[in-house]
This record gives C-alpha cells, sequence and structure tokens, in this order.
C-alpha cells in the first residue's frame, strides 16, 4: 500500500508472502463447500430411499399377495398402513380375497357333493349288477377293494387308486344286457352262451363311453377280460397293449370268482387260489399283479371276501378298515376253474 508525504513524494509499503499461505483460506473454503455439498447429497439418497421404501412396500405387498392367491392361499390379507390410494387399493384387495375365498369353499363343498352323489349313483348301480345273480352280490364290491389293496402295493397314486376303484365296481356293468337266464344259469355255460357272456365288455362300453366323465373308468370296464398272450376278449390285446387298470381288476376279479361260491363251483381255499393265478402268469395276468397280491394275500391283507384297507386306501373307499364280504366264501377243494365271466 501506498500514503502520499506531500506533493512530490509518496511513502509505500510492499508485502511478501507465501504462495501456498496466501491461497490457503481459498482452499479452506473449497474444502468445505465440497463436504457440505457431499452431505447434502447424501442426506437427499437416505430421505428418497427411505421415501421410495415407504412408497413401493404396500405395492411389493399387494403384488406379493396377488401371487399367493395364484398358487391358491386365500389365508393371509395385505396390510397397507397408508391414507392413500395404495391403502384403498389394499382394502380393495382384502375384500376381493374373502369373496375369492367364499367363492372356492363353496365350490369344494359342491365338488364334493357331487362326488358323493357320483359315488352313491356307482355303487347303486354296482349293486343292482350284482342283484340280478345271489351268487355274485357283493363281487363288484369285493374286487374293488382286492383292486384298491393290489393297486397300493403297486405303489399308484391316489388319482389313479381312485380311477381304479370307480373301473373296478363297474367293471361288470355290461352284464346289464345280458339275459337273466345266462346269468343266473346254475351250471356251466355252454359255448353259445359263452359267446353271448364274452359280449358284456362290450355292452358296458357302449353304455359307459357316451358319459364323458366316465372315459378314466373305461379300460378297467372294457378291457378286463384281455390276456397278455393276446387270447383274451374282446379285442385281442396283448402285453402292454392293455392298460395297467385292466390288468389289476382282471387279476381281482378272477381271485374273487375262485374264492367265492358258484352254482357250478365251491370257493377255492386262499392257497389254491394263489397257486392256479401263478401258473397263468405272462400268459393271462401281468406278472407285478400277481405279486401284488400275492404279498397281501401273504401278509394277510387280503383274504377270500375281505380285505384290510390302509388309512390312506380308506379314504379314497370310504369304507372301515376291516371289510367283510356280504356272502364271505366257504373255503373247499376246487373240482375245475371258476373264471371270471
Amino acid at each position: 500500500s501506498t500514503a502520499r508525504l506531500d506533493e512530490n513524494a509518496l511513502l509505500g509499503v510492499i508485502a511478501i508472502q507465501d504462495e501456498h499461505a496466501a491461497l490457503q483460506s481459498v482452499t479452506d473454503m473449497r474444502r468445505q463447500t465440497f463436504y457440505i455439498s457431499l452431505f447434502a447429497a447424501i442426506c437427499a439418497i437416505l430421505i428418497g430411499f427411505l421415501f421410495a421404501k415407504q412408497l413401493t412396500r404396500p405395492v411389493r405387498d399387494l403384488a406379493e399377495g396377488a401371487h399367493r392367491i395364484a398358487g391358491g392361499d386365500f389365508s393371509q390379507r395385505i396390510q397397507v398402513r397408508s391414507r392413500t390410494e395404495l391403502g384403498d387399493l389394499g382394502d380393495s384387495f382384502n375384500l376381493m380375497t374373502d369373496r375369492l375365498e367364499s367363492y372356492i369353499e363353496d365350490l369344494r363343498n359342491a365338488a364334493q357333493e357331487n362326488r358323493e352323489l357320483f359315488l352313491g349313483t356307482v355303487k347303486a348301480l354296482a349293486a343292482a349288477i350284482d342283484g340280478k345273480d345271489p351268487y355274485t352280490r357283493g363281487h363288484s364290491e369285493r374286487v374293488a377293494r382286492f383292486s384298491l389293496a393290489i393297486g397300493e402295493r403297486m405303489e399308484l397314486s391316489d388319482e389313479e387308486l381312485e380311477k381304479l376303484r370307480i373301473s373296478a365296481l363297474l367293471h361288470d356293468v355290461g352284464k346289464i344286457g345280458i339275459d337273466d337266464n345266462i346269468l343266473k344259469k346254475p351250471a356251466t355255460l355252454t359255448d353259445e352262451e359263452f359267446e353271448i357272456m364274452k359280449q358284456h365288455p362290450q355292452k358296458g362300453y357302449k353304455i359307459m363311453s357316451q358319459i364323458p366323465a366316465m372315459k378314466d373308468f373305461l379300460p378297467g370296464m372294457y378291457m378286463h377280460h384281455e390276456m397278455m398272450n393276446g387270447k383274451g376278449y374282446p379285442q385281442g390285446l396283448k402285453g402292454d397293449q392293455i392298460p395297467m387298470q385292466a390288468r389289476i381288476v382282471s387279476v381281482a376279479d378272477t381271485f374273487d370268482a375262485m374264492t367265492t361260491d358258484r352254482p357250478y363251483q365251491k370257493g377255492m381255499s386262499l392257497e389254491d387260489a394263489i397257486e392256479r393265478i401263478k401258473t397263468f402268469v405272462g400268459t393271462r395276468y401281468d406278472e407285478k399283479v400277481v405279486a401284488a397280491l400275492v404279498e397281501a394275500c401273504v401278509s394277510g391283507q387280503i383274504s377270500p371276501g375281505r380285505v384290510k384297507l390302509s388309512r390312506r386306501v380308506q379314504e379314497l373307499a370310504k369304507g372301515p378298515r376291516f371289510v367283510a364280504a356280504a356272502l364271505p366264501a366257504k373255503s373247499a377243494p376246487a373240482t375245475e376253474e371258476p373264471l371270471a365271466v
């Protein structure tokens, strides 16, 4: 800086300072400005994140709820704590879930009633078929239970067992179209009469194939007289051409026919029936099905006219665990083979 002493003289002072020291205050100011800006940015990000989380959480909860409903879980409700439109949407979502759950429950009850009505009708029809001949009374129910015991040992699914049971109950439905004089004949059928009797699978198929809901039960009805060697009827199928449902019903049907009294034949003992059936493995009957039958008989689960059902199968059969046949068989040595017809 300078100062005038008089008209001809000036007094001046020169200050010398290090450049770094001179700029330090500016640097400090810039650093402070940077930290303040960084802090403000971090605060803004945190506030934005928290706000976004609060905003998106209800949307995420609604999405998760919709996913659970799509999977069939109607038990939980959405808790949306918001006074905005999202809160209203959550309330509407819960109301929709309540109504859907109510509708689903009504449908389940209706389906159960329909199932019970269907099974009742099937049982009544099977009883009507068996009732045409006092010697076969209870035959269809026994065959169904034998089939269930065999099928469970073969590790069939619940759905397969249910289909097997209905098919076995109705396996002789075609006998409705067979003359009573042939059905009730107290002697061995003639060749001509046997040819007429052999028509009952086709007759049953013709009756039941008109009902779309029966399509899953047709194999056991239509093909339970087919043989593994192709010499059965009505189509002459062989081996794997024969559905497993029909193979099981075939063995169960024959076992019951062998171990119950008929007009022309006393029922076989358990041991005789097993040995007789085993001789036809590979020609008439499937080896695995016969093995399952033998296993059930040896364990005491199956005996002439009766079968012990597991809890799992009881739910399908809707019957007591130990079932006695309407007409228990009387064991006696066999003089000829009572074929299932």
